[in-house]
C-alpha cells in the first residue's frame, strides 16, 4: 500500500482534542491505516492570524488515490467544524488536514499539489515530519534536518515547541 504524509493543525476551539479526534477519524476511514503520529507541537501562525496552532504529522498507509485521500481529509475537517471563509487565505481553523506527500507522487492539480508546495518553508510541518521520518529527503535531495536549519535561520519568527505528553494524554 502507498504511504502518505498528512499534516494536522488547529488553532480554534480545543486544538489538542481536535487533532486527537482527527487521528481517530483517519484510522476509522476506509482505505486508511495510521502508521505513526508525531508529537504535538504548539506553533506560531505562519501567513495566518489568531492564536497559536497545535500541529502534528501522521504517516498513513492507504489504498486510496491522492484525490480520494484529500476528500477523506476534507470530510473530517467539515465534521469538526472547519469553515473556509471566501476570500480569506489561511484563516484560523478548528481543524486543517493537508496531504503533504503521497508516495513521492508529483501533481500540479489545482485542488491538490504534491508534494505540498510550501512544506519546505514551514517548521510546523518539517519538525513533526522529522520525528516520524528522520531520513526524509526533500525533492531537491536535501535532508530534512538541513532544511529545518535553513528555515530556522531564514524565518526566526516561526516558533515551535513540543507540547507536554500530559496535555496529549
Amino acid at each position: 500500500m502507498p504511504n502518505a504524509i498528512i499534516a494536522l493543525g488547529a488553532n480554534l476551539g480545543d486544538p489538542v482534542e481536535a487533532l486527537k479526534a482527527a487521528v481517530v477519524d483517519l484510522e476509522g476511514s476506509d482505505g486508511v491505516a495510521v502508521k505513526s503520529v508525531s508529537p504535538f507541537y504548539t506553533t506560531s501562525p505562519v501567513e495566518s492570524s489568531g492564536p497559536d496552532y497545535v500541529n502534528a504529522v501522521a504517516l498513513v498507509e492507504t489504498t486510496l488515490t491522492p484525490m480520494a485521500l484529500l476528500k477523506v481529509c476534507q470530510t473530517i475537517e467539515l465534521a469538526h467544524g472547519r469553515v473556509r471563509p471566501q476570500g480569506v487565505i489561511n484563516a484560523p481553523r478548528t481543524l486543517d488536514l493537508d496531504v503533504i506527500d503521497y508516495e513521492g507522487v508529483t501533481s500540479d492539480a489545482p485542488v491538490l499539489t504534491l508534494p505540498h508546495p510550501r512544506m519546505h518553508e514551514r517548521l510546523f510541518v518539517l519538525v513533526p515530519l522529522a520525528d516520524i521520518c528522520p531520513d526524509w529527503q526533500m525533492t531537491n535531495g536535501q535532508s530534512i534536518e538541513e532544511t529545518i536549519k535553513k528555515v530556522k535561520k531564514r524565518h526566526p519568527d516561526q516558533k515551535i515547541f513540543t507540547l507536554s505528553s500530559k496535555s496529549m494524554a
